[in-house]
């Protein structure tokens, strides 16, 4: 019989915090979380400076305020989709419906590998306009530690979308394995009818003796 689905024990059991803590998705999220926070965090409190005979605040990224503002937006997505998520992988073990379980890992998986591109493009993005900065009239280290950890996210939302699909793929395995259309299962086994059989060995006495008189035949009443 079935013990699991997608990845997970069949819905039931007592929820286990130290497993769940253990296991590979909650630390990729973990730290996919922290490197948000860093990110959106460095870039809002450090972000955005202003020279001495200037009033209005620019990024630190070439003045670039869309480079700004879309590594704020991706890390700040990032740290509510990894709250999200934790919670149902928390969940997931209590859930019974196979089809919540699949529609939840495949929104995992899309999600993951989504924001693995985004990552990339963000590091890129912040990486180019970084090269044509003047380090000196910004805060360098700032820069450069949004942009290694926007490196880092990369890493580990692309292994976040391959245990999601490892996830997919084992529950479709699951499924194919235990079900069978007994219509096509040449190994079921069927006994056979009474009637089926044929030949000598078949044959079935009838239940009238052979001496009774032949039908039609008449025989008058006795006196």
């Amino acid at each position: 019989m079935q013990s699991s689905a997608y990845g997970a024990s069949l819905a039931g059991g007592a929820f286990d915090l130290e497993n769940f803590v253990k296991q590979p998705q909650t630390i990729l999220r973990c730290l996919s979380w922290l490197f948000s926070i860093v990110v959106f965090a460095t870039i809002t409190a450090e972000g955005y400076t202003n020279q001495s005979t200037e009033e209005d605040t620019k990024c630190m990224f070439n003045n670039n305020d869309s480079a700004c503002s879309y590594g704020v937006g991706i890390g700040v997505l990032a740290f509510l989709a990894c709250v999200v998520f934790l919670m149902l992988d928390g969940f997931f073990p209590q859930i019974s419906n196979a089809k919540e379980r699949k529609f939840i890992v495949i929104g995992d998986f899309v999600f993951s590998a989504a924001w693995t591109f985004l990552w990339f493009i963000c590091f890129c993005l912040l990486a180019n306009q970084w090269s044509k900065t003047d380090s000196k009239t910004v805060a360098a280290d700032a820069a450069r530690a949004v942009i290694t950890f926007s490196f880092f996210s990369i890493i580990t939302w692309a292994l976040l979308s391959y245990f999601a699909y490892g996830r997919y793929r084992q529950g479709i395995s699951e499924f194919d394995q235990e079900y069978r259309d007994p219509a096509n299962d040449q190994t079921t086994p069927y006994p056979p009818a009474p009637y089926a059989s044929s030949g000598p060995t078949g044959y079935q006495q009838s239940p009238f003796s052979h001496n009774q008189d032949q039908p039609g035949e008449y025989q008058p009443p006795a006196y």
